[in-house]
């Protein structure tokens, strides 16, 4: 074993907690709901109309001392990934945490595969998690978990260049819990 590859174990086991930090439970339920691993199917809305549909999968977990939770996304699915060569796939992860001065959850996603650093800020809106986030000028998007289930939701990334008065569909998925 290469010196490196002690170290990794070690810095799982720092990062991993087993459930939310007790003084920050209440707080952390909104995302806290998801920890578990997803099975997930992705639609990406293509610029020239047509549509791709992907097989991924998403994993939540509690981090830092119960005080944040770390998500996994990859699409398409690991066992897939070396097959597809898909540009439209991706494989990253999202560190949320609630913020309490803010009274909000930051939450910001990281794709090393595209080069992405996307943060948002998150609230409950009605039965829906929004997060939102400015990324291009004169641009506005959000993420939106929505139809929220112990065993399935639906998630979809909508962007608006006129302050919500229309808006355009990037992207959907419809996820249900492993067993």
């Amino acid at each position: 074993m290469r010196s490196h590859e002690t170290k990794l174990p070690a810095m799982l086991e720092a990062l991993h907690a087993d459930g939310p930090h007790p003084g920050l439970a209440g707080k952390l339920k909104l995302f806290g709901q998801f920890v578990g691993s997803w099975d997930v199917e992705v639609i990406n809305y293509l610029s020239d109309g047509s549509r791709r549909v992907m097989e991924a999968e998403w994993h939540f977990g509690w981090v830092l001392e119960g005080r944040a939770i770390e998500d996994v996304w990859i699409a398409p699915r690991r066992g897939m990934r070396r097959q597809s060569g898909d540009e439209l796939g991706d494989y990253g992860a999202t560190l949320r945490f609630f913020d309490l001065e803010l009274g909000a959850w930051r939450s910001t996603w990281i794709g090393p595969c595209k080069g992405y650093v996307k943060p948002f800020i998150a609230r409950p809106v009605g039965n829906e998690i929004v997060l939102e986030g400015a990324f291009m000028p004169g641009s506005v998007s959000r993420w939106i978990f929505s139809e929220i289930t112990p065993d399935s939701f639906h998630w979809r990334h909508v962007e608006s260049r006129d302050d919500w008065t229309t808006q355009v569909l990037h992207q959907e998925m419809n996820a249900r819990r492993r067993f």
